[in-house]
């Protein structure tokens, strides 16, 4: 049941609203910020084509040259500012930000109402200007999950129903919340996942760090105080070897590199949707990480709990694909 005092500011707002195809299938989003503090130098390397570095495999060239003179873990340094990194963001009240939450659901209908309720009470009480929760479901859906969240939401102003049939690939359906709530206007941008995989509890040390400056708040399931449970020991090693390797070719200095519980600031959300997502897989996750490797961010530990997905051919595929590419851009100073 909704709580009696939670849902009291917004009003007005229609519970449910169809996305129109394109916006499902071809979102792009146009940064309106200026990031004059973001670092830009690029990783220094003697060469910046294909071609140049397959001359080097052959002991030729000026990349053979550096990476006989100098050590390769020098080459691949993480770039990420991460914690302890003074930010350049100055962080406003709460009072004065509006919050969006990003949440894909699909059958689950027996935890739905209680999943966003509790969500919602551990946002509301933090004292911002606004809460919406963006309930985004497709044609994956086949159970009762929607019909029950539009009764909640003639009940619930700050929950919405977005309904969006053509999503092909959960990444749509995250990709649909995002552009919703940059549209409602929303300064900090919070996704996480339903089914309570991901902990309501959690949630409060998210905003406690992100008023510290930070641009993205990253939860780890690896960091100190993190714990995975009730998953497979395959999928643990997926997640933990994919994060070391992701580090290791693309700059970034994160323990978990592929958790979908995090927060944005509006300018760092349109930043990482300015670049593009190409992924249509869990590997989106990742790419999203890469992204945000120039800008300031921290990671806070999450209590992660849920059953593993199956991670078939087609997702590793693209993961490997997509972890190649953006090498190739890092290689070449454009990641």
């Amino acid at each position: 049941m909704a709580h009696p005092r939670a849902f009291s500011e917004a009003k007005g707002r229609q519970p449910i609203r169809s996305v129109p195809g394109a916006l499902a299938t071809g979102l792009k989003s146009q940064t309106t910020s200026t990031f004059g503090w973001i670092e830009t130098r690029s990783l220094t390397l003697p060469v910046l084509t294909l071609s140049s570095a397959n001359h080097a495999l052959d002991g030729h060239g000026p990349l053979a040259d550096c990476l006989h003179s100098q050590n390769l873990s020098l080459i691949l340094k993480p770039r990420m500012e991460i914690e302890g990194t003074k930010s350049m963001r100055a962080p406003a009240p709460l009072s004065e930000i509006s919050l969006g939450i990003v949440c894909p659901m699909a059958n689950e209908e027996n935890s739905a109402s209680a999943f966003v309720t509790e969500v919602l009470e551990q946002c509301l009480k933090q004292g911002f200007k606004s809460v919406i929760f963006f309930a985004i479901l497709d044609n994956k859906s086949t159970d009762q999950t929607r019909s029950i969240l539009d009764d909640y939401a003639t009940r619930q102003t700050d929950l919405q129903v977005v309904w969006a049939p053509r999503n092909k690939s959960v990444v749509d359906a995250y990709l649909v919340g995002y552009r919703e709530a940059l549209l409602a206007g929303c300064d900090w941008v919070l996704e996480i996942d339903a089914g309570f995989s991901h902990q309501p509890a959690d949630i409060s040390q998210f905003f406690t760090r992100m008023r510290e400056g930070y641009d993205c708040v990253f939860g780890s399931r690896f960091c100190r105080g993190g714990s995975i449970k009730e998953s497979s020991l395959r999928r643990y090693l997926i997640s933990r070897g994919g994060s070391i390797v992701s580090n290791a070719l693309l700059g970034t200095s994160l323990k978990d590199m592929t958790s979908g519980f995090e927060l944005f600031s509006r300018a760092s959300l349109q930043h990482v949707l300015a670049k593009g997502i190409r992924s249509r897989g869990p590997f989106f996750q990742t790419e999203i990480k890469a992204y945000c490797r120039r800008l300031k961010v921290v990671e806070v530990p999450i209590q992660y709990r849920g059953a593993s997905h199956e991670i078939g051919s087609a997702a590793l595929k693209d993961s490997f694909s997509n972890l190649w590419r953006l090498f190739q851009l890092r290689v070449q100073g454009q990641l």
